[in-house]
């Protein structure tokens, strides 16, 4: 399932339109798909995100300021006492709850 999600995303970041049948894999990238999968767990999954950051590399640099600038704001928020917080314990109960 999340395999299936992860395809049609990359998919369609990179404009693939399945009807068009350009999504079908060269003899090298069987091949390298080959090798990969005979990898440990570990480095497939090294190489599963050294290949995804290549595809969103400029969106990635764009989504980090996004979220400096985000964690700069909740930090002047909190010092200003505008928000509050709760004990960590707490959050990852609450989030817990939540997934169950």
């Amino acid at each position: 399932m999340a395999s299936e999600y992860l395809k049609l995303h990359v998919r369609f970041r990179l404009g693939i339109d399945d009807k068009k049948g350009d999504h079908e894999m060269s003899d090298k990238g069987s091949e390298i798909l080959r090798e990969a999968l005979s990898l440990p767990a570990g480095e497939r999954a090294e190489l599963a995100e050294r290949l995804l950051s290549s595809l969103d590399a400029p969106d990635r640099q764009r989504l980090d300021e996004l979220w400096a600038r985000e964690a700069e704001d909740r930090l002047g928020a909190y010092e200003k006492g505008e928000i509050t917080t709760i004990p960590v314990k707490q959050a990852f109960d609450q989030i817990g709850r939540k997934t169950k």
